[in-house]
């Protein structure tokens, strides 16, 4: 199972995990298996939590795996609360920049004001995370977002700070209750949001919150990866 790591530094949950694991300046990375051009970051489906820690924002979301729909998954359970998981990796996007990974959502959250404080709670996010080193301040985090108030494709800061900027992959038309197989270039997200060029991602989470809206969710996650094509 997973380890529990206390909240320190911002504390915020849009950058939150990047700050913790790069205070000390040393980054402890997870033993990844390579095959070929592809990183497997998360491999859920064989029942493996290994390498995830839990971060805590407020309140606990429960984490499990279950079998879904007849498939090994990760599911998240958020009433009030705001805790992810994430794992430390370093994935070079020069040779594998292509990010997927498969969510399902059994709500959505209403239509919550979720460019703001208030409102910034979804039932299901996939955090890119790129550290500043011993600059943790400069941490910079892309978050793909199943939202419940956004069309499809919508883009916009954090409601806490630009160095984390979210992407509705998943939006307020998307019906509840049905698996997605999701693509991302990661490289050229980047480049959108932020400007330049990327550098080396070092952390991937996935969080359900639902803290600020005081709602329920549940959701999904089945295997995470980069490739160097994207996944057919």
């Amino acid at each position: 199972m997973y380890s529990k790591k206390p909240t320190k530094l911002l504390g915020l949950k849009a950058i939150g995990f990047g700050c913790q694991a790069w205070t000390a300046g040393m980054l402890f990375v997870a033993t990844l298996a390579l095959a070929g051009d592809r990183v497997e970051v998360a491999r859920f489906s064989q029942g493996a939590l290994d390498g995830w820690q839990e971060k805590t924002f407020a309140g606990r979301t429960a984490y499990r795996l279950v079998t879904e729909d007849g498939r090994r998954v990760l599911r998240a359970d958020s009433d009030g609360s705001a805790s992810g998981l994430y794992r430390e990796v370093a994935v070079d996007l020069d040779r594998t920049p292509y990010l997927s990974w498969s969510w399902k959502v059994a709500n959505d959250l209403g239509r919550p004001a979720e460019r703001t404080r208030g409102g910034d709670d979804f039932p299901a996010r996939v955090y890119v995370i790129f550290s500043g080193g011993l600059a943790f301040w400069r941490t910079e985090t892309i978050s793909y977002v199943w939202s419940s108030a956004q069309p499809r494709g919508t883009r916009w800061p954090s409601a806490y700070t630009e160095q984390a900027q979210m992407v509705a992959v998943r939006g307020e038309d998307d019906e509840p209750g049905r698996w997605h197989q999701e693509r991302r270039n990661v490289a050229a997200d980047y480049r959108e949001l932020f400007g330049g060029e990327p550098g080396e991602v070092d952390g991937v989470a996935v969080m359900t919150d639902t803290d600020n809206t005081d709602k329920r969710a549940t959701a999904f996650y089945g295997d995470i990866d980069f490739t160097a094509k994207p996944r057919p």
